[in-house]
């Protein structure tokens, strides 16, 4: 099947016409009314077609503003949260240790402070300390044996 040359200069022509009204405002009559896109009525095959009836026929609560919800007598107030569990003070130090020490680091570095190298060396072993002592301390096996973690 050899291609067609008609369709091949149908498709150049197409394509220069694109490039050259390149940036082109496309005009708009002002004077035409605006037409409204054809609705089609439901199909006869479709399972709730006709139940229902037209639901724009009805009208809306609040004809200014027809996408604000009507206001609710009684709303859902959420019961209040349970506190937030306390932290051992052991394993507080060790969040301290994990999570403090880069950042004391860090700040030094970046603020050019010199810091004596016995705290570098004591900043390096609390955070070393404190993910050893997290590991160890972390839960063998799951809380419950079938929990795959999901909590809602």
């Amino acid at each position: 099947m050899q291609p067609d040359h008609h369709d091949d200069e149908a498709e150049d022509q197409a394509w220069r016409a694109i490039v050259d009204n390149y940036g082109d405002r496309a005009e708009i009559d002002d004077s035409a009314p605006p037409t409204a896109p054809p609705t089609a009525p439901p199909a006869s095959g479709a399972p709730f077609a006709g139940r229902f009836g037209d639901l724009r026929a009805f009208p809306s609560e609040n004809e200014d503003e027809p996408f604000v919800a009507a206001e609710e007598d009684e709303g859902f107030v959420p019961p209040e949260p349970p506190p937030l569990p306390r932290v051992e003070p052991d394993r507080m130090l060790a969040w301290v240790g994990v999570l403090g020490s880069p950042v004391v680091l860090l700040c030094a570095l970046v603020f050019a402070i010199s810091v004596p190298e016995w705290l570098g060396y004591l900043l390096v072993a609390g955070f070393v300390g404190g993910f050893l002592y997290l590991v160890v301390k972390m839960p063998r096996e799951p809380r419950d044996p079938w929990d795959d973690g999901a909590q809602v």
